[in-house]
């Protein structure tokens, strides 16, 4: 039964936008570089974006961030947790900021939260759910992780 529908699922998904233009057609350019999507996520979530599975784009996008964090802090675990350790403000792993100034240790903070936040409402959904996302959250949650991944090159250590 299972591969039964994983062959119907793939075969409907192919023919879905048959007959209509792909997003390079219909815009002229790739949505990915109108949204200026990282080119880390491009090489995970492009192909995925371009077949129509949106919603797995956005979930290997936010994994490739998991894991990216998880090399430079060193910590051993995922998701919410890993974020809330690894941007700790007063031990952090991963420094965003000098951490000298009130508002320095508060941007540190605020990122903390958005890098977990994502792992919690954005990420894990898509892995625990057969989710279908339409184009325009996909290119959202796409420019969210750019954001974020562009934010961990620009850390101040390690």
């Amino acid at each position: 039964m299972s591969d039964a529908f994983s062959l119907f699922e793939r075969i409907a998904r192919g023919a879905r936008n048959i007959g209509q233009p792909t997003a390079i057609e219909s815009r002229g350019v790739h949505p990915f570089d109108e949204r200026n999507i990282h080119p880390d996520i491009t090489s995970v979530s492009l192909k995925l974006f371009d077949d129509g599975h949106y919603a797995q784009a956005t979930f290997e996008a936010f994994k490739y961030i998991d894991n990216q964090v998880k090399a430079i802090s060193g910590i051993e675990e995922t998701g919410f947790s890993l974020m809330m350790n690894a941007f700790n403000e007063t031990i952090p792993k991963i420094k965003l900021t000098d951490l000298k100034t009130m508002s320095d240790k508060d941007e540190q903070k605020g990122f903390r939260y958005v890098f977990a936040g994502t792992m919690s409402g954005i990420r894990n959904p898509r892995g625990h759910d057969n989710r279908v996302d339409p184009i325009d959250l996909c290119l959202d949650h796409l420019s969210v992780a750019s954001v974020l991944l562009r934010t961990l090159e620009a850390r101040k250590t390690p």
